[in-house]
């Protein structure tokens, strides 16, 4: 249902840049407003790319998730036999090796995903100051009156990367984290 929510939101979104007048040349628009809208559109495209990029996290998280389940369970059906032979023991063995290989590449997608957050981050504030820039030099030329309230259309993510990664299983806590 999360997914399926963040689906509509994203579905929302790319709606409302459908619905935007394309046709630049027919509009009696400013060039400094041209520009604002550029700025905006882009914005919108990187806003976009990323949700891509979390997504990718996330699926790439279950998948480990659901691969380590299931070489977990095949663990305690190993674990549980009375008398093991060397088969089993080699094959305990092997399975240990290869969760941990695993628990050490999601670890790393996480730890990746912290580093994306970040450089997100930094982003927003640079682009947070040039369109503040940008609106300060728009506005002194045609002042207009302010509302308080963002644009129906504006993107926004409510979860960084590595709080979506965390909820891979359903839960806030992921039983291998």
């Amino acid at each position: 249902w999360v997914t399926e929510s963040r689906a509509i939101k994203n579905d929302q979104i790319i709606g409302s840049v459908c619905q935007m007048d394309v046709s630049m040349a027919e509009s009696s628009i400013s060039a400094d407003e041209m520009e604002a809208e550029m700025a905006r559109i882009q914005r919108l495209r990187e806003v976009l790319v990323r949700r891509e990029s979390e997504l990718r996290f996330m699926m790439d998280d279950i998948q480990l998730c659901k691969d380590i389940m299931k070489l977990k369970q095949e663990l305690r059906k190993i674990v549980a036999v009375p008398e093991k032979t060397k088969k089993h023991r080699q094959r305990e063995e092997k399975l240990i090796q290869e969760i941990h290989q695993l628990v050490q590449k999601r670890d790393f997608l996480v730890d990746d995903a912290e580093v994306e957050r970040l450089r997100e981050q930094e982003e927003d504030k640079e682009m947070a100051e040039f369109l503040r820039q940008k609106l300060s030099v728009t506005q002194s030329k045609t002042p207009k009156p302010r509302t308080t309230e963002p644009p129906a259309n504006k993107p926004s993510i409510s979860k960084s990367s590595a709080a979506l990664i965390k909820d891979c299983c359903g839960a806030t806590q992921c039983v291998i984290m």
